[in-house]
This record gives structure tokens, sequence and C-alpha cells, in this order.
């Protein structure tokens, strides 16, 4: 089967999956281009719509990463493209603060003490700061490095909203490409736009929890902020980016000497 790509009016290739996005097509300062068809990122793959599988399926894809916990796996498992590989690959340990806050916010007490009075916003920051020295989240994004640089292609990897692991991780993979800093946050942020499914999905999830929906906004879109975090903890933590990536994640010369090679024209 050819690779099939339809775009809706609304710029969703999915529209049931409304963060499944295309990470091709940015520029490098070196003045190369990011291939399109490549390498994607996404939210949610669990219930891509029956009108949407021709297009999923046609996508060309030969690996599907899924960064979610396992609990986040078991409960909701994927849709998984033909032909392509299914690989688990977590990003955030299972028992950390909040990794299953579905759980907590069924607990109106726990859901208060976790994320109520601005305590959401805090949360958030920590999980930046965990997405970059957790050791899971090391391991994981050293995989995804790896896969990406070493194929099949083409390649989506996803959490369930598709902004703050999968952010990290599309966040890392264009700096590793060389693109711009500018650039990078444009596309992270384009997430915010992408969050219908997600903004239902938490109102279900928060309705017994006592909160104020506004309590939880700050958990359900993106902020420059919080990739700021990131950034900042990288250099406390590592001295550099540069550092990061080869005493923290591991990932070698080679491998980001590959993934160029694969991922750029």
């Amino acid at each position: 089967m050819g690779i099939v790509t339809s775009v809706t009016k609304d710029g969703f290739l999915l529209p049931s999956a409304p963060n499944f996005r295309d990470l091709g097509g940015h520029r490098t300062t070196s003045g190369h281009t990011v291939r399109t068809g490549v390498l994607f990122r996404s939210d949610a793959l669990h219930s891509v719509a029956d009108e949407d599988l021709p297009v999923y399926h046609g996508l060309g894809i030969r690996q599907l990463i899924d960064l979610r916990t396992a609990h986040e796996r078991e409960r909701l498992p994927d849709v998984t493209p033909d032909g392509a590989e299914y690989a688990a690959v977590a990003v955030q340990d299972p028992d950390a603060a909040g990794a299953n806050f579905a759980d907590v916010l069924a607990d109106p007490e726990s859901a208060r003490a976790m994320f109520g009075d601005g305590a959401a916003e805090r949360f958030m920051h920590a999980v930046y700061r965990e997405l970059v020295t957790d050791a899971t989240a090391l391991d994981g994004y050293r995989d995804l490095v790896e896969r990406a640089a070493t194929g099949p292609t083409a390649l989506v990897f996803h959490c369930s909203a598709g902004k703050d692991r999968t952010g990290w991780g599309a966040a890392l993979l264009l700096r590793l490409l060389g693109v711009d800093h500018e650039t990078i946050v444009a596309d992270y942020l384009v997430s915010n736009g992408r969050q219908e499914s997600t903004d239902r999905w938490m109102r279900r999830l928060s309705a017994n929890s006592g909160l104020d929906w506004a309590d939880l906004v700050p958990m359900t879109r993106v902020r420059t902020e919080y990739l700021d975090t990131a950034l900042s903890h990288i250099d406390e933590v590592y001295g550099s980016f540069d550092d990061y990536v080869a005493e923290g994640i591991k990932v070698s010369d080679g491998t980001v000497e590959r993934l160029r090679e694969r991922m750029l024209y």
C-alpha cells in the first residue's frame, strides 16, 4: 500500500488523534530541512476512529513508540498501524508522585493536596525536571533517539495528551537535528490548540475530584516556562545540553550523526 496523507481543513492528519503531527519541514541552523513523513508525534492512539484508519495505516509507519506508563498502556492499549513494530518505552517512573493522576483525581482529598491552590503548576514544573533527570526518563529518551536514528522509519512516538512526555521527546530530537530554539518552542506550543480530546478526558476524570477546572488548567496546556524549566535543570545538573546528551541520556556522537543522516536533507 502506498503512503496516504490527507490533512483536514483544520490541519489535522487524524481528527480522532488531534495532536498527531509530522515533525518534518523544520529548517536547521546548518541549512538542512527535517524530512517529512518519517517522524511523527502524537497524543493517545487507543481511539483512532474508523474513518481515520485508512490514513493512519497508510502513513508507512514502521515503529510505534509508546511513552506511557505500564498502567496507562494496559488500561488503554494502542491501535498499532499495519506493519509497525510496537515498543513500550516508558519515560516516567510509575511510582512517581502523580504518575497515575487518574487515581489521584478520584480521591478529593488527594486531588486537593496534589493539584489544588496552585499546586498543579508546581507539579508540572516538577514533572519537567524529572523528565531530564529521572533514571526511567533517561533510559527511555535514549531509546527513543536510538530508535529514530537506526529505524525503521517512519516512526511515531506518543503519550496520552502528546504534549509533555512527547513534547520533551520532540524538543530533544529537534535540538539534536539542529533546529533552533525559537522553532522548537513554537512546535511545542502547537499542542495547545490540539487538546480538545484531552480536555474532555480530563473533565471526566476530575468530575468527582472536588477541584475547579481552573485548578487543573496548568496540567492541560503546555507553557514556555515548562520547557524552560527542563532546559534550566539540564544546565544545573549536567552543565550543558551537550553534556545531558553525553552523560545523561548517554547518546553517542555516532548516534546523533546517524539521526541526522536519516532525518535531514
